[in-house]
C-alpha cells in the first residue's frame, strides 16, 4: 500500500492513496541521473574521477478521481479536480511531497512541472484519471526529522519551580549518520552563553558565533544548502539576522556519512547549557 501526499507552502493538502483521489502509478522513487566529473591529462588512458552529482529528480504519478454512488455526479468530479489543480499550483513554489507505505516514510521537496492533467478519454460522470509530474531540485529524499538529545539531560526532579536543576553534562555526542549522503543539520543554542561553538570534531569544521547570549535568549542555524541561516531569538521571542556574528573561520558543515563526534564549547562554563540538535538523513531513493 502506496500513498502520496503533497502539501503546499499554505498548508493544503492532497492525499493519493484512497478515496477520493486513487493512487495508480508512481515513477522517480530511484531513477535519478548522475553527472560525474573527471579529469583528464594528455597521452593518459581514461581518466580520473573527481565527483559524482546527482541531477534534478523527476516523478510522475497517475491518479484516479473516484466518486462513490452517493456522491454526486460530474459536478462533483469537476470540484475535485479543481482542488487538485489549486493545491498543485507551479505559482506556489515547491511544496512537500511525503511518500508512505507499510516499512517507511519519507519527504522531498518538489514543485509541478505543470498544471495536472486530464484526459478527455479518461472521464466519465463518476470518474477522472489525472497525471501530473513533480521536479525536486534537491534530488534526495529525506527521513523525518531526527532530534538529537539535548546538551544537558536532566535526572532528577524536585515538587518545587525556580531555577535549580541538577542533571548529567551531555557537551559532546556522536551522531551516525547511516544516509546516503550528507546531511545538513539545524541547531539551537540556549543561553547563557558567551561565542557558543559547535565543532565537528571528526571532520575538524565548526561554527562560533561571536556574541554573548544572555538567559531566555537562543541562537538557531541552519546549515541546508540554499537557507543557510543565523537567526538571534530575544527573551520575547523576537527573531533576527545575525550572519555577521559569525566567525570568519567557520564552516557551515553537514553530517558526514557515518560516525560524527559533534563537541559543543563556549567560553564560559557550558554546565547546564542546552544545545539541541536536529536534521533529516538523505537517500538516494525509496
Amino acid at each position: 500500500m502506496e500513498t502520496i501526499i503533497f502539501t503546499n507552502r499554505f498548508g493544503e493538502v492532497v492525499s493519493f492513496g484512497g478515496p477520493p483521489f486513487y493512487l495508480q502509478k508512481i515513477n522517480g522513487l530511484g531513477d535519478v541521473s548522475v553527472n560525474l566529473q573527471t579529469q583528464k591529462i594528455p597521452y593518459q588512458d581514461g581518466s580520473v574521477f573527481i565527483d559524482a552529482l546527482l541531477e534534478e529528480r523527476e516523478i510522475d504519478i497517475e491518479f484516479l478521481i473516484v466518486n462513490a454512488l452517493d456522491e454526486g455526479g460530474y459536478g462533483t468530479v469537476s470540484e475535485r479536480r479543481e482542488r487538485i489543480a489549486k493545491v498543485l499550483n507551479p505559482k506556489l513554489g515547491p511544496g512537500t511531497l511525503r511518500y508512505e507505505n507499510e516499512h517507511l516514510v519519507r519527504e522531498i521537496f518538489v514543485v509541478a512541472d505543470s498544471v495536472p492533467v486530464y484526459p478527455d478519454d479518461a472521464r466519465t460522470k463518476t470518474m477522472q484519471k489525472g497525471v501530473v509530474k513533480f521536479v525536486a531540485p534537491d534530488p534526495y529524499w529525506r527521513s523525518l526529522k531526527v532530534e538529537e538529545e539535548p546538551a544537558f539531560k536532566p535526572l532528577f526532579q524536585f515538587p518545587f519551580s525556580g531555577p535549580f536543576q541538577m542533571g548529567e553534562q551531555r557537551d559532546r555526542r556522536i551522531i551516525n549518520n547511516d544516509g546516503d549522503a550528507p546531511a545538513p543539520i539545524y541547531v539551537e543554542f540556549y543561553g547563557p552563553a558567551v561565542n557558543p561553538k559547535i565543532e565537528n570534531v571528526t571532520t575538524g569544521e565548526f561554527i562560533r558565533i561571536k556574541q554573548t547570549l544572555l538567559e531566555g535568549e537562543r541562537l538557531i542555524l541552519d546549515t541546508t544548502p540554499g537557507v543557510k541561516s543565523v537567526e538571534f531569538v530575544n527573551s520575547l521571542g523576537v527573531r533576527r539576522n545575525v550572519y555577521t556574528w559569525i566567525d570568519l573561520n567557520s564552516r557551515f558543515f553537514n553530517l558526514q556519512i557515518g560516525e560524527n563526534d559533534i563537541a559543543y564549547t563556549a567560553d564560559n562554563e557550558v554546565q547546564g547549557a542546552i544545545v539541541n540538535i536536529s536534521y533529516h538523513k538523505r537517500y538516494n531513493a525509496v
